[in-house]
């Protein structure tokens, strides 16, 4: 599953991730806590889930993700989130 998170303290910045488990992951984020080790998270905490979008397929979720990530696809959220 896709997920998008927002920043409640700078609602201009955006999280984009992946899991299987969105009400941990936020609980995680909101907590200074990241998979990856990022500190990204932690700086702009505390954070409200925008959007999710479930996939069959975990390799569809990651390509979409990875399209969020992109230019047009954070183009893509601001004109829709």
């Amino acid at each position: 599953m896709s997920i998008i998170l927002q920043s409640l303290q700078f609602p201009d910045k955006y999280y984009i991730g992946g899991t299987n488990d969105v009400a941990e992951r936020l609980r995680r984020h909101n907590h200074g806590q990241s998979e990856s080790g990022s500190h990204h998270t932690a700086l702009y905490g505390p954070w409200k889930l925008v959007n999710t979008f479930g996939f069959e397929d975990e390799a569809k979720a990651f390509a979409f993700k990875k399209y969020l990530k992109s230019g047009s696809g954070r183009a893509f959220c601001k004109r829709h989130f």
